[in-house]
């Protein structure tokens, strides 16, 4: 299957930058608080286990996720990432593969499926939900998935190039390094932003709108608590936690919206499934 919408050229341009590739090749653990906390939160129950993660660039979440199970398949539909995650850990089980399309992955077989670094963002709406729902076909029943979004009620949705811009020191050295850093990234960055600005739209629950990282080089979604728990529960999974980015603190159940800059929803695939309501007699 091929896709090929003007949010994937934006987003794989990004991902095969000089920007992209350092940053990429930085060795980190956990992204954020959030992240820890979620991949604690799920790690004794799927520990042994077969687990897929999704989106793994070159290869940040490939230890992380070891540390768990080597009954391990990792996947991203990057080449130029996935290569370096080869050539990284050599030996593990590392696939070329869209996440949209993972027909040839086992359904009903992963005990944890995990899709990390707001990665499920960069593609339209409709896409977000065949991630989804391949993502449930792959998972066992009573097994789990993992994945970050982008809070569109949080800070980052307000991000414009102007963050960008040199903040004053009464260090001279310090404030005309910041000078000479703006003179080097604000071009790119108004370029991209005027660029994609074009994509730009707002729906109930979700907008899509240019984020900062790359010199705002990428097009993303941005929901809102109550929509993403909507359309999770619309699949048919049943929410187990949200972690909020900052702090790494569970966000209640009762909750309906939250200044998380991103969200980690964990989600359960039910052990049964759902039973259908009996027909009701005709009139």
């Amino acid at each position: 299957m091929t896709f090929g919408l003007p949010m994937d050229r934006i987003n794989q341009q990004a991902w095969n930058s000089r920007d992209a590739w350092r940053e990429f090749n930085t060795e980190k653990t956990w992204s954020d608080p959030g992240e820890e906390a979620a991949f604690a939160w799920v790690a004794t129950e799927c520990a042994g286990q077969p687990l897929l993660d999704i989106g793994i660039g070159a290869g940040r979440t490939v230890p992380l996720m070891r540390e768990m199970s080597t009954n391990y398949v990792g996947i991203d539909y990057t080449a130029k990432l996935l290569e370096q995650s080869q050539r990284r850990f050599p030996g593990v089980d590392l696939r070329l593969m869209d996440a949209r399309n993972m027909a040839t992955l086992p359904s009903d077989h992963f005990a944890l499926c995990a899709f990390s670094w707001n990665g499920i963002d960069c593609v339209d709406y409709q896409d977000r939900e065949r991630i989804l729902r391949e993502m449930y076909r792959v998972t066992k029943p009573g097994g789990l998935v993992l994945f970050s979004s982008h809070n569109r009620e949080g800070p980052g949705f307000h991000e414009s190039p102007r963050k960008l811009l040199p903040r004053f020191s009464v260090n001279p050295a310090r404030f005309g390094w910041r000078v000479l850093r703006a003179m080097r990234q604000l071009p790119q960055a108004v370029y991209n932003y005027r660029r994609n600005a074009k994509l730009h739209r707002d729906f109930e629950g979700y907008s899509i709108k240019t984020a900062a990282a790359h010199y705002f080089g990428i097009v993303i979604v941005y929901t809102t608590l109550r929509e993403q728990r909507r359309q999770l529960q619309q699949i048919g999974f049943d929410i187990d936690a949200v972690f909020n980015s900052c702090d790494g603190q569970s966000i209640p159940e009762q909750a309906q919206t939250s200044d998380a800059w991103w969200f980690h929803f964990i989600a359960r695939k039910p052990s049964k499934p759902a039973p259908v309501p009996d027909a009701q007699p005709a009139a």
